[in-house]
């Protein structure tokens, strides 16, 4: 097990102690300096009401249960994830989060250059002795929204708007249309992807463009990007149905929404703060499924969703833990998926 401090920080923060009692005449000193943990965000940033919020809830449960110390930094543009993720250890952070497959590159830089401090991403990997990458399985989480919109679409067609049209949100994509396929093989999926997470105007104009071609119910995978898909959802008015992903998103459109696929980076978070904190952190890949609790139905699923559609969804739930369905996360294993008897 590491030390916390190597030699050199022990001898700094003596030395601030004494500058300290010299400053107060020699008055009582505190107690050891608080833990501290901080997150860098992606671009989209707070207020996205999904991923970004998510882990920045798990950061202030720490707060609020662990009694840390916190710090969140925003970032504008791709180019500030580098300095964000360098500067927050040397303020002081125990450990630092990198939210997004997008930080992949500026994490692979930074860890190996700031070798004492402990450091996590979510939804990537980086191979690092002082980094913990935290990844969920979208895909099985996505299966369940996907039978539920399987089940309750009327018009037989159904849409799924993506941020980028990349592996991870291909996961989510994967999953979805397995699980229409599972429920409903005569339903159609419509696809769009946004290119952005953090356009919710582009949200709305591709939302009502499925619906207008016949959706009637639309998953999204897009971050910010996806806050415009409630709009559109409203304006249609009833029988338009949203489903949010990675936090509960009733609220943002109360009469229009099933539910939500839940990614429960808080979650994840706030138990990796936590084991940073007493000394138990490691290192390497953790993975976040349907059997982890990692993701899976938002709380709200029965306010517009009917009892016996959320209690298939919960059969179909039990199948994959079990072993008995292996929900594809790739456009070539979906292609050889074989929906359940």
């Amino acid at each position: 097990m590491k030390t916390r401090f190597k030699l050199w920080n022990v001898l700094v923060v003596l030395v601030l102690v004494s500058l300290a009692l010299g400053a107060c005449g020699g008055g009582e000193t505190g107690g050891d300096d608080s833990f501290k943990a901080a997150i860098v965000l992606d671009t989209a940033g707070l207020g996205d009401q999904s991923f970004n919020d998510s882990a920045n809830r798990g950061l202030e449960q720490a707060k609020a249960e662990l009694g840390i110390e916190t710090q969140v930094y925003e970032t504008s543009q791709p180019s500030d994830y580098e300095p964000s993720l360098a500067q927050a250890p040397s303020q002081g952070s125990d450990i630092t989060f990198a939210i997004g497959f997008l930080q992949t590159d500026a994490l692979t830089n930074v860890a190996p250059q700031n070798p004492n401090a402990k450091y996590a991403i979510v939804d990537s990997v980086v191979e690092a002795d002082n980094v913990a990458s935290l990844l969920f399985k979208e895909e099985e989480g996505s299966f369940l929204v996907g039978a539920i919109a399987g089940l309750m679409t009327e018009s037989n067609k159904v849409g799924f708007i993506g941020g980028l049209e990349v592996p991870l949100i291909k996961k989510f994509e994967a999953g979805f249309r397995a699980g229409v396929m599972t429920v409903n093989p005569d339903a159609q999926v419509l696809v769009t992807y946004a290119g952005d997470f953090g356009d919710p105007g582009k949200g709305k104009e591709i939302a009502l463009s499925q619906y207008a071609d016949g959706a009637d119910v639309i998953y999204h995978a897009s971050g910010g990007t996806g806050l415009g898909l409630f709009q559109a959802a409203q304006e249609k008015g009833p029988g338009f149905w949203a489903i949010g992903v990675d936090s509960d998103q009733y609220d943002l459109a109360p009469e229009n929404t099933l539910t939500s696929m839940m990614k429960q980076v808080d979650i994840a978070v706030f138990e990796t703060i936590k084991a940073a904190q007493e000394g138990s952190f490691q290192a390497g890949t953790v993975v976040f499924g349907l059997k982890e609790d990692g993701v899976g139905l938002a709380p709200t699923t029965s306010n517009n969703t009917p009892q016996e559609i959320i209690d298939q969804a919960e059969e179909l739930k039990q199948m994959i833990i079990d072993g008995e369905i292996a929900v594809p996360a790739t456009e070539e294993q979906l292609a050889e998926f074989t929906p359940p008897q």
